[in-house]
């Protein structure tokens, strides 16, 4: 199945869109827990590059 490159970038964005929203929850939830901030920043730093990893692999996989 061949995608277009609109549709491509597209699904890109919205890997992009939920790493985001991963990381920026578990860095909420390290912060509640009374974690100093730069180990909340390195903790959602790391939840966003996982979860796109894990994005990416998928899309690759099945679609791209």
């Amino acid at each position: 199945m061949k995608l277009s490159l609109g549709v491509k970038m597209l699904l890109i964005s919205v890997c992009i869109l939920l790493s985001l929203v991963v990381g920026l929850a578990a860095s909420w939830i390290n912060h509640a827990s009374g974690a100093s901030l730069r180990d909340t920043v390195a903790f959602g730093g790391g939840a966003f590059a996982g979860c796109m990893v894990l994005c990416l692999a998928a899309l690759t996989f099945s679609v791209l």
